[in-house]
């Protein structure tokens, strides 16, 4: 069966609850979408106000400070906000790219090699019993491996052992403090390729149909480890062909809207998991435009989604609202679409930060002319 590109845009979309908002908990939406994005602390906020119908950002407040949510260091080696019954599951699926990224280069070039960080280990962990900071776990490392070592220890460890950030406050639960945590004791039954292959349809059913690069680029895992566990999984997985002629494999079942299903405006988060979740983002970020929103130093910036496709930036405003900038020109409907979604986003902002990702404003000089509009100012 072929899949066109419009077909593979809706079916992503309405896995991730972008076609419609829907009546979901918290909990139950992070589980159905599998894992936020989370380097920046407001954007698991937003993420979830762009997707849940009467998103309440302390129902967020509370799944972070009772441990429902853990927020740690997963795919791509970069923060993620996945339910703590996830948590054992992703991460045992990237052991081994954790091993080799965490105890390498930088580990061994302090000195330190992976027997030395199993033997650390449970000791950082106890330690970890209770929040810790940067400077608390390095201090805890020092008496034990000495101070010329504790930075590279840290690096390490710090990813490789099974820490999550604990609630530091501010207006977004986390600050950009980071304090840890020991993650939670359970550990997935299974070695990392039997977590692979349960980890894998889980993907497809939040972000699918995609292909074997798109999960090896989700997860950061190898391609050969990918296409093992793909054959391994055998009939279960569905095979399509994609617009360009990949072949994609889905869950059976799993739902693939018409390409005519209409997809409302979004303002997106920074660094929000639909525009990251694919090796090929051309299904979500228009080619031409990928350059622009992901900038050099990795920065993802907040973007406009208009039918389905990033078609601009957004931010605050100096004077009060929205700046919305289209990066094409857009349909009078598609303005006043993004008009209501900025009153709602002002109105989200003004109990947090209304200035949210204002430290990312210099972006902006190095973006091309376009349509500027304030919205709700």
């Amino acid at each position: 069966m072929k899949i066109n590109a419009r077909e593979l845009n809706r079916a992503t979309l309405g896995r991730q609850l972008l076609l419609r908002r829907e009546p979901l908990g918290v909990a139950d939406a992070v589980r159905r979408i599998l894992a936020l994005q989370a380097q920046q602390p407001a954007s698991p906020y937003l993420a979830l106000w762009n997707r849940l119908d009467g998103f309440r950002p302390a129902d967020l407040d509370a799944a972070f400070a009772d441990r429902t949510l853990l927020k740690a260091t997963l795919l791509r080696i970069t923060l993620h906000a996945v339910h703590g019954e996830d948590y054992p599951l992703v991460r045992e699926a990237m052991r081994p790219t954790l091993h080799a990224t965490r105890l390498g280069h930088r580990f061994a070039a302090a000195g330190l090699t992976p027997s030395d960080a199993a033997e650390l280990e449970p000791g950082l962990l106890e330690f970890a019993g209770e929040p810790r900071s940067n400077g608390d776990m390095t201090a805890w490392l020092a008496e034990r491996v000495g101070e010329e070592r504790k930075d590279g220890a840290w690096w390490g460890l710090r990813a490789w052992a099974p820490l999550v950030h604990s609630v530091t406050g501010g207006p977004w639960s986390f600050g950009n403090s980071p304090a840890y945590v020991a993650g939670p004791g359970d550990r997935f039954e299974g070695g990392p390729d039997e977590a692979l292959r349960a980890l894998i349809p889980r993907y497809l059913a939040a972000f699918g149909p995609a292909s074997v690069t798109d999960v090896a680029q989700f997860a950061t895992v190898q391609r050969a480890r990918v296409r093992t566990a793909v054959g391994a999984l055998g009939d279960s997985l569905e095979e399509l062909t994609g617009p360009d002629g990949t072949v994609l494999y889905d869950v059976p079942g799993a739902p693939r809207p018409p390409e005519d299903t209409p997809a409302p405006p979004r303002l997106m988060a920074m660094w929000d998991s639909v525009l990251l979740a694919h090796a090929d983002r051309s299904r979500v970020v228009p080619p031409d435009y990928r350059p622009l929103v992901t900038r050099v130093n990795g920065d993802v910036l907040p973007t406009l989604l208009v039918d389905g496709q990033v078609a601009g930036v957004w931010r605050p405003a100096e004077a009060g609202g929205i700046e919305a900038t289209a990066f094409h020109e857009l349909p009078p409907e598609a303005w006043e679409g993004l008009a209501e979604e900025a009153a709602a986003l002002v109105e989200l902002l003004a109990e947090r930060e209304p200035r949210v990702y204002s430290r990312y404003g210099h972006w902006w000089k190095k973006l091309p002319e376009g349509e500027v509009r304030v919205l709700a100012g």
